[in-house]
């Protein structure tokens, strides 16, 4: 007990230690979930955290209007966005510099000055089909129907994406199939897609020999990227601001050029990529965490989004199965609305979240929230409207009110239902989890993602293994669970 005492009492000198010494202001550096936004990102982290800040690098946020929210939220103070982005995403019709200064400065955002590259849209093709066919041009694919197009999402939804540029050069093409940019790289290299788009800077194209056909048309406005921070910044954390504005001229084309094919052909990580475009002297890459430790790291964090949903989901699906079996009127609304939740995709319930939330694990958590609350509700209200009529007049005949008879005898009575649903919740949020990565939740859904843009299997196995294996112990520790929480007599054999 005394040591108990003793390590109690050294931990909060530990940490009122830290409280008592001087930080540096808090930077976070915000990227999409690509690999040149992870090397932009990360490099904006490393010379904001040379000048002392406590700098972060907030990865994997799901899309440009992601990004823009975290930004406008204080989630996130700067990132790396690109012009062409700016004027069809953020702020439509506006192409001029001092436009759209106007337009961000409304929304508490400041611009950079170009940071010195172009990496704009293109359309590319196999070599072989390209020669085969006599297609050079984007007007060119207009006589050629049976092409088969392999395009990005986001793509096939942008003003200045497939719609606008089928429109402007009468494309005949349709039936384009999404595909993940890292994905479509992998579809036309084995034959099962002809066309895909392309980032100017991708590594792949020289890799694999890609044909990029010429935008006769000049459809495809520039994408120069430049810095988006918030207004505050610079006088928030000066130091900071100053380092990061080196970015700003420094980066070019060549440049990043290798940074992507560091990371994406020779598998660097973004830490050592970043190095590759970093200003001034050559840099030593960050130490990365080894592999034991960015498992561990990852795992925890993914058991902390699924407890803290979990233990809200039980708070809140337990009484609503309660008030459910009260009331069938009540019941049959409130199990509506809850399986309603349920069909509602899971990104795009994220995505609705997070002009409200945020992002990072507060969103997720509310997700995994919504998505368990379900099983919770419906096993609790099944456990509880099942109850023998006898045991219930028996409790009358006590004398016992409602809340001792839930407490001492229904309550119990339904606790194997209710702790089925329970587990049920636990491991379908185990998986959903991943997905929070989209939001900049850390957890095992980062490698998943991160190993899907890059091809590679280990990355992806860093994250799905641990999961599985989560879901596994979540399986055992509720048949653990089952022995202390459910009456002997009512434990299955």
């Amino acid at each position: 007990m005394r040591g108990a005492l003793g390590m109690l009492v050294l931990l909060l000198l530990v940490l009122v230690g830290r409280g008592a010494r001087a930080e540096g202001p808090r930077v976070v550096a915000g990227s999409k979930a690509f690999p040149e936004s992870w090397i932009l990102g990360e490099a904006l982290r490393v010379l904001a955290a040379e000048t002392g800040a406590r700098a972060e690098h907030a990865k994997n946020l799901g899309g440009t209007e992601i990004a823009l929210v975290a930004l406008r939220s204080g989630a996130i103070d700067i990132y790396v966005e690109y012009t062409g982005t700016i004027d069809e995403v953020l702020l439509p019709a506006h192409t001029a510099d001092g436009d759209r200064r106007q337009g961000l400065a409304a929304m508490g955002i400041a611009m950079s000055e170009r940071l010195g590259f172009d990496d704009s849209y293109a359309l590319a093709m196999r070599p072989e089909v390209a020669e085969k066919s006599g297609v050079r041009t984007i007007g060119d694919l207009a006589r050629h129907p049976e092409l088969r197009l392999g395009l990005t999402h986001e793509f096939l939804g942008r003003r200045d994406g497939f719609p606008g540029l089928a429109a402007r050069y009468g494309l005949p093409q349709s039936g384009a199939r999404g595909l993940q940019h890292e994905l479509a790289y992998e579809a036309i290299r084995t034959g099962f897609i002809d066309v895909l788009d392309v980032y100017t800077t991708d590594a792949q194209i020289d890799r694999l020999g890609l044909v990029v056909l010429d935008d006769e048309l000049h459809f495809f406005p520039r994408y120069d990227a430049v810095l988006l921070y918030r207004t505050d910044l610079p006088t928030r954390a000066p130091a900071a601001f100053v380092a990061m504005q080196r970015l700003v001229g420094a980066v070019s084309t060549k440049a990043i050029s290798r940074a992507n094919a560091a990371m994406v052909l020779d598998h660097a990580n973004a830490e050592t990529a970043a190095t590759l475009i970093l200003p001034g002297p050559a840099r030593a890459a960050a130490a990365a965490p080894t592999v034991a430790e960015a498992i561990a790291h990852d795992t925890l964090k993914h058991v902390e989004l699924v407890l803290a949903s979990l233990a809200a989901a039980i708070s809140v699906g337990v009484p609503i199965g309660v008030v459910a079996s009260r009331s069938r009127r009540m019941g049959g609304a409130l199990m509506t609305l809850a399986s309603v939740v349920q069909t509602i995709p899971s990104l795009a319930l994220l995505a609705l979240l997070v002009p409200f939330l945020g992002i990072g694990a507060r969103p997720a958590i509310v997700a995994l929230l919504l998505y368990g609350l379900l099983p919770i509700a419906r096993n609790t209200y099944t456990g509880l409207t099942t109850i023998s009529p006898e045991l219930a007049r028996s409790a009358e005949a006590l004398g016992l009110g409602w809340w001792a008879t839930l407490r001492r005898i229904s309550l119990p009575l339904a606790s194997p239902a209710i702790l089925a649903g329970v587990k049920t919740s636990a491991i379908i949020n185990v998986g959903t989890a991943t997905i929070a990565a989209l939001v900049g939740a850390d957890g095992l859904g980062n490698p998943i993602l991160q190993g899907i843009s890059l091809r590679d299997t280990g990355l992806i196995l860093r994250g799905a293994v641990p999961a599985a294996a989560l879901a596994l112990a979540f399986e055992l520790a509720f048949a653990g669970l089952e022995r202390v929480v459910v009456p002997r007599g009512l434990r299955l054999s």
